[in-house]
């Protein structure tokens, strides 16, 4: 098929949800990343996503919602606490897994009895989901495993020709995919994949916030993935990824027992004085390198590059996700000197 650019002026807008409405996939911006939008509620619509994307059927998708208050349509149960978290981060980066009812399907949850439930604070993507008047899922609009897509150029070149049209929004203003978390008790959740909602800020309205194993680690044989990001290697550049966690010096000489053809380092914007091997920054902290990871990555398969080896984030607030990103474009390869 062609796919078709459109802007985000309000007739453009109004054909995206129509296409949506339709049963046909649309790219969409969102403060996190590119998202490949479609009628959560249609199986239909929702087996294109998985096919455009190349992505496993076990791996569940984000609703994206409107207003939080919608999520009683498409939900069993809502504890409290999800109302609470719902008021201080909704619209934004969070998403809450919650029991599904059957409005939802099956294929969208991943075979889960769950679903998680998102408000975007975008106005392009709230703007489509009001105008199709549909729950969307939305999962990040890039080829399956590769690094997401935070501009509609990136969609375009993973998705042309595959889905009916890419809203152009400009750059995400986050970088990384929203924060999951699942509820766990009257006051206390679990993080199950991190972002820009971080353990710090939930800790402010629950009494316990608990890291899932799988953040930094792979999931066992069998283990079902509760949300996105959690079981498959992700976010990974044709090139070989390596995180290398210890001081720049120890860095520096690492790479250069290791330098040859195809080799980059991705390294922190104060790290590039007088740094003496092939490199491009990713920021100089946590939300800087969460804004501008996904973009490096790619800008680093278009250099040309084989093996990247790349400075180790702190695993601190949004730099939690950055590490939890990288960690899985490494296929969990870390090494420390």
């Amino acid at each position: 098929m062609d796919t078709v650019l459109l802007s985000d002026s309000e007739t453009d807008l109004l054909k995206a949800a129509e296409l949506i409405k339709s049963g046909e996939i649309v790219g969409i911006p969102t403060e996190t990343v590119y998202g490949l939008g479609a009628d959560a509620s249609n199986e239909e619509a929702v087996r294109k996503v998985f096919e455009a994307k190349g992505r496993p059927a076990d791996n569940p998708l984000i609703v994206h919602l409107a207003d939080f208050s919608q999520a009683e349509e498409f939900t069993a149960a809502i504890p409290a606490l999800a109302y609470r978290l719902a008021e201080r981060f909704c619209p934004g980066p969070l998403t809450m897994v919650l029991p599904k009812n059957d409005k939802i399907p099956m294929i969208t949850s991943g075979g889960l009895d769950t679903v998680g439930i998102r408000v975007p604070s975008h106005p392009v993507m709230h703007r489509i989901i009001q105008l199709s008047g549909r729950p969307i899922a939305a999962p990040s609009a890039n080829t399956s495993g590769y690094p997401s897509p935070t501009s509609a150029d990136h969609v375009m070149r993973d998705m042309d020709g595959k889905i009916a049209a890419v809203v152009d929004g400009g750059s995400s203003e986050f970088g990384v995919e929203s924060t999951v978390i699942s509820i766990e008790g009257d006051n206390s959740v679990r993080i199950l994949r991190p972002g820009c909602v971080t353990r710090e800020m939930l800790a402010e309205i629950c009494s316990e916030v608990v890291i899932d194993h799988a953040i930094l680690h792979e999931l066992e044989a069998g283990q079902k993935a509760a949300s996105p990001g959690m079981k498959y290697k992700h976010y990974s550049p044709r090139a070989d990824i390596v995180m290398v966690e210890g001081k720049l010096e120890d860095f520096i000489g690492f790479v250069g027992s290791h330098n040859g053809d195809g080799v980059y380092s991705l390294i922190f914007d104060t790290d590039r004085e007088n740094y003496p091997y092939r490199y491009m920054t990713y920021g100089k902290d946590s939300s800087q390198q969460a804004h501008q990871l996904f973009q490096r990555l790619r800008e680093l398969d278009d250099a040309g590059a084989k093996k990247v080896y790349v400075r180790a984030p702190s695993p601190e607030g949004v730099g939690l996700a950055v590490y939890n990103r990288l960690i899985r474009a490494a296929g969990f390869e870390v090494i420390r000197i």
